[in-house]
């Protein structure tokens, strides 16, 4: 097996062409063992080829949609305290502050000296010739066994401050995994609430597609009225249908733009796509104060309880401890150890009686530690401690202004989205009053069906703008609470 065996034998799991689909192996074994290996210089195949992997039904279990009650309308804050029970991002963060906090328990662990219990034993038997003697005897056997428990205690007394850097750079870290958990769990809540008001914004886009609609047949009414009496045209009841055409093509539009945002939704909440859940309505929620420029008092009070910015300079002054950490391994250490230990052996000759020897022992031992020459891995690890450290001194500076740049932007688009609310708000109800000043005009004679259509079409779109309006005012609003550090906070912009 040993001659046989070679790496290079695994290329066998390994399709054998670049242009053949790849057939799993059936067989089970090594796969440094040459078994069967496949021609890879076959002429591809004639016929159809199926690049499709096996499938594994372990892999495609879908984890249970959340356990919802029939019938009920969730509102916003539920919907959030499902996605906090169920969205991957949340448990991922809290399994890496776990991690980072036994992390801190490995590193205090070294401050305290270390017990070893080891049992030795075993045997051996020596076989010695003998010359040529009257006994008759040729040789003689001695059998040796024993067994040797000890007990060895081990203790670093002092590294000029290794462990106590390594601690703390442990608890930095730990630190910044709690913040980062905090922050995971505002993310997942300023995500909910934006896919929640974006949904909100579909379903009033949809209604006033649904409205729209049923204005259009209002106006094929009309026209069909007219073309009866006799003073319409065929022109105006093809019109009046294409309207109504276009209508219903929107409304499907709407419909699948409901759909994706639903979906939208769910993948925020970090819940299956398959749940089926009835969602509160978003149409009558009141929009926030507009608000003015951010001031500097305000942005440094922001940075001060971000988690990220609180993570990255965590990580900043972990990054410190590495390098007083990487200096000490240039400095002496001092050991304590003792060891305690009995040694229970029998010997014996063949044809004598066997011997028992029992003899125990006991010592405690200091020791110092100089290191002298490493062939320079300890100055690589110092630089690279250093260059870590400035690293993240960086990425901390750069994180302060991406978060300061975040402030001043939410503000700005909130700004822009409040104004753009109150001019489709305008917009909409000058539009409502030419669409039925234009049916009114087009059922009496005095107007044209290009008006009345005309007057529909703008009377949907100021209507769906307003929805995009709200919807992005209320959207605005979440991100610059997300961006303040206060997405939990009842002061938040969007409760205000």
């Amino acid at each position: 097996m040993a001659v046989a065996g070679c790496a290079d034998n695994a290329l066998k799991l390994a399709p054998t062409s670049p242009s053949e689909p790849w057939t799993p192996s059936e067989t089970v074994g090594s796969s440094l063992l040459p078994e069967g290996r496949r021609d890879e210089s076959r002429a591809a195949s004639s016929g159809p080829r199926e690049f499709a992997v096996p499938a594994n039904p372990a892999a495609g279990v879908l984890e249970p949609p959340p356990q919802l009650v029939a019938g009920k309308t969730y509102e916003l804050p539920e919907l959030i305290d499902i996605a906090a029970r169920n969205n991957p991002q949340t448990r991922i963060a809290w399994e890496r502050a776990r991690q980072a906090a036994l992390a801190v328990g490995m590193t205090e662990a070294t401050f305290l000296p270390t017990l070893t219990a080891t049992v030795i034993g075993g045997a051996q038997q020596v076989r010695t010739p003998l010359p040529d003697n009257i006994t008759g005897i040729d040789s003689f056997t001695t059998t040796v066994n024993g067994v040797v428990p000890a007990l060895l205690v081990e203790w670093l007394v002092f590294d000029f401050g290794q462990r106590r850097a390594n601690a703390d750079m442990a608890r930095h870290n730990s630190f910044a995994a709690n913040v980062d958990f905090t922050g995971a769990h505002q993310q997942v809540i300023y995500e909910v609430t934006t896919a929640y008001y974006r949904y909100g914004a579909t379903q009033a886009q949809e209604r006033a597609a649904e409205q729209a609609l049923r204005n259009s047949r209002l106006i094929q009414d009309a026209a069909d009225s007219r073309m009866a009496r006799g003073i319409g045209t065929s022109v105006e009841v093809a019109q009046a249908r294409q309207q109504v055409a276009q209508s219903k093509l929107r409304l499907v539009e709407a419909q699948g733009e409901r759909r994706d945002a639903y979906q939208g939704l769910l993948a925020a909440m970090g819940v299956s796509p398959m749940t089926k859940i009835k969602v509160g309505d978003v149409a009558g929620r009141r929009l926030p104060r507009s608000v003015g420029e951010p001031t500097e008092q305000m942005i440094e009070a922001a940075l001060a309880q971000r988690p990220d910015v609180l993570a990255a300079y965590s990580r900043l002054k972990a990054s410190e401890a590495g390098i007083r950490a990487a200096e000490a391994e240039f400095r002496p250490k001092v050991y304590l150890s003792g060891i305690a230990a009995q040694d229970k052996t029998n010997f014996s000759v063949s044809g004598l009686p066997g011997v028992g020897q029992q003899s125990t022992s006991a010592g405690v031992l200091l020791g110092v530690a100089i290191p002298i020459y490493s062939g320079g891995l300890r100055k690589a690890q110092l630089e690279e401690a250093k260059s870590l450290s400035k690293t993240a001194e960086q990425a901390f500076t750069q994180t302060q202004d991406a978060a300061a740049r975040e402030i001043v932007i939410a503000g700005d688009t909130l700004r822009t989205a409040l104004a753009s609310y109150t001019a489709a708000s305008e917009l909409t109800a000058a539009a409502d009053v030419t669409y039925d000043a234009a049916l009114e005009s087009y059922r009496n004679g005095v107007g044209t069906i290009t008006d009345a259509t005309a007057a529909d079409t703008g009377l949907l779109d100021a209507r769906q703008a307003q929805a995009d309006a709200h919807a992005a005012s209320l959207v605005a609003a979440s991100t610059l609470a997300f961006s303040l550090g206060k997405m939990t906070s009842q002061n938040a912009p969007d409760r205000a």
